[in-house]
């Protein structure tokens, strides 16, 4: 009889956070739905994609908080993430080319971090003057040259690296990400999209810690099938 009792309190409980869950986060409001659904890429696994750039300041602070989520995933889950190119002022498409062909390389995941130093640490790819807090001048820049050099250091070398990132092959990712964007409606970044059919970004889910949370709600809800 003991033992039925603690089950039932325990369910109780369940029952409760997953109430409070559901009564906290307000579609419409910290996360919307995609209408319709979008393909993923990462087959068998529920998906969180980040919409991001690396010459995106806000993409740039959010990043440690991302890195936390991606941890704090559950093995039935996966990150993925899709490049933006649509603010040239700030040098986005030459480092969304630049992502693609460094994915193509496989070389993408073991430089992410090094790359957002380049830019915004040690400022070697930097693309913001750091004295007026405005972008550099667009001949001041990093050109697709200059991110190849970056990525000498994980191996590639810099004339196949400017092959594959000048490529008809990554030209048709570009393509294909812009696509992807605008299905999303994706207007910021960073934007991160859950399986395919819920769009949030830090500011409508309430915080960096908030995004966690809510990522991870949508996460399981996906996983428990909920429609």
């Amino acid at each position: 009889m003991l033992k039925r009792l603690i089950c039932l309190a325990l369910l109780a409980c369940c029952s409760a956070a997953h109430a409070d869950n559901v009564s906290r986060w307000v579609e419409g409001t910290h996360y919307f739905r995609l209408e319709p659904a979008q393909p993923t890429s990462t087959a068998g696994k529920v998906e969180v994609l980040e919409v991001f750039s690396y010459a995106c300041p806000a993409c740039n602070l959010f990043e440690p908080t991302l890195n936390q989520l991606k941890a704090a995933l559950p093995p039935q889950a996966r990150m993925a993430y899709l490049p933006a190119g649509f603010n040239p002022p700030e040098d986005w498409p030459v480092f969304q080319r630049a992502f693609l062909a460094a994915q193509t390389l496989n070389v993408a995941e073991q430089s992410h971090d090094a790359m957002y130093d380049a830019i915004w640490g040690s400022g070697s790819l930097a693309t913001f003057d750091k004295t007026t807090g405005h972008p550099l001048p667009q001949d001041k820049q990093p050109t697709i040259a200059d991110v190849a050099n970056f990525y000498t250091r994980y191996g590639v070398k810099k004339q196949d690296f400017l092959a594959t990132a000048n490529s008809f092959a990554v030209d048709s990712l570009i393509r294909r990400s812009d696509a992807q964007m605008l299905a999303d409606q994706v207007a910021s970044t960073p934007t991160l999209i859950v399986n395919g059919k819920y769009r949030l970004t830090p500011n409508s889910a309430g915080g960096y810690a908030q995004t966690i949370e809510l990522v991870r709600y949508l996460v399981e809800r996906e996983l428990a099938g909920a429609k």
